[in-house]
């Protein structure tokens, strides 16, 4: 009889450029479901009556709901297959975009949350190995910087998607989740195209708490500080910030508050593609440098309710967090045994998304007793200290900055 790992190899499919683009978009579409609520927080405020602390517990839970997966499900695609666990992911979303339609309460935002949570947290550790898979020969740089940033460009266009269908629908509330909709079922068609290398007969089953290989564990204690400062603003980037906008700017136009969501996102994804020939080293001095610089100008938008300000922040500290990110995450896959790949990308994720709840909840909580002018302005500081800590850590990267090829 055969084996799970020769069935796999007989399913297997050749890389190419629609298998990459493929696996591609399944992962940036589901992300898009993530952050989809968050410029339609105001009109959710006002349908539901919460306010800022609701929003950023809103916002935790889904962090939690990625957790959760990244534990429960982060490595199992090595004993099931991919194209399962992005079955899975997908049909998640589906069933997201279904409770936030027809959602009348409360309670079903959070059951929504949760959801998506746990939709991205099968793709971002196994789509994000997907995507390496499924890259040709020579193209292992193109694909690592394309990984991460359909990971973040995903965060960004779901806000700017929705905040522009919310702008000229007359269901503000609906009709994104329409749209997303159509989106996943294409990914379901797309999924086909993507490379399968099958369940491998050695991986375990079940409940697995992820493990670094002894060889990447110090090089992943120096990238995780990269991705703490990178995914902690942004974190607090898309859990207050629409809450500034309409409380401190006057802001609530759900288009525009779309678009300020997505600067940062889409910023941080158009770093990674056009900086991606750059060494780990030179990326992390930019990234650290334009984050530590991303918090000056928020002190300053915070401080003189500036919307402009804000704008640059929102921007720059995109491009920190994109290049802090996928420098981390490509020495660490770079370093990694191919066998130990998805468990080292699920250890990195666990770490970001940690990184992305606890602030979150802390700025949430803070924010009812101080307002929010001064916990962004506690926050900004104490991340403008991290970001330079993430800059004085360039140095223990392995190569030497110089810049290299695809």
């Amino acid at each position: 009889m055969a084996t799970i790992e020769a069935r796999g190899r007989a399913r297997t499919l050749p890389a190419s450029g629609w298998s990459l683009a493929a696996s591609a978009y399944v992962l940036a579409v589901v992300m898009m479901g993530t952050t989809m609520p968050t410029p339609l927080y105001p009109l959710l405020e006002d349908r539901f009556a919460f306010g800022n602390a609701t929003t950023t517990v809103l916002y935790a839970i889904y962090a939690a709901g990625v957790i959760a997966s990244l534990v429960l499900f982060g490595s199992l695609s090595d004993a099931v297959g991919r194209r399962p666990m992005l079955l899975a992911g997908l049909g998640l979303s589906l069933a997201s975009a279904g409770v936030f339609f027809g959602g009348d309460a409360l309670g079903m935002l959070f059951v929504g949350r949760v959801l998506s949570g746990l939709a991205a947290g099968i793709l971002t550790a196994t789509g994000t190995v997907v995507v390496l898979e499924n890259a040709r020969e020579g193209k292992a740089r193109l694909a690592a910087s394309l990984a991460t940033a359909s990971n973040i460009g995903g965060l960004g266009l779901g806000m700017l998607m929705a905040g522009a269908v919310a702008q000229v629908s007359s269901a503000p509330l609906r009709a994104p989740f329409v749209v997303h909709s159509l989106l996943l079922v294409l990914g379901i068609v797309a999924l086909w195209q993507v490379r399968e290398r099958g369940g491998r007969a050695d991986a375990p089953r079940g409940l697995r708490l992820p493990r670094l290989p002894p060889a990447v564990r110090g090089l992943f204690a120096t990238a995780s500080v990269g991705a703490v400062a990178g995914f902690a603003v942004s974190g607090i980037f898309a859990a207050l910030l629409p809450n500034f906008m309409s409380s401190v700017l006057g802001v609530s136009a759900p288009a525009l508050m779309g678009f300020v969501t997505f600067l940062f996102f889409g910023a941080s994804a158009t770093a990674q593609i056009a900086l991606k020939r750059y060494g780990d080293v030179a990326l992390v001095r930019l990234g650290g440098a334009s984050l530590a610089v991303s918090t000056l100008l928020l002190v300053g938008a915070l401080l003189a309710a500036s919307l402009p300000l804000f704008l640059a922040s929102s921007a720059l500290g995109g491009v920190g967090q994109g290049l802090l990110f996928m420098a981390g995450m490509r020495a660490l896959t770079g370093a990694a045994p191919p066998e130990s790949r998805t468990q080292v990308t699920t250890s990195y994720f666990l770490v970001a998304y940690l990184s992305i709840s606890v602030p979150v909840i802390a700025a949430g909580a803070l924010s009812t007793v101080v307002g929010l002018t001064v916990t962004g302005l506690v926050f900004a500081v104490a991340l403008g200290a991290l970001a330079l800590a993430a800059f004085a850590g360039s140095a223990r990267f392995a190569d030497s900055g110089q810049a290299r090829p695809s």
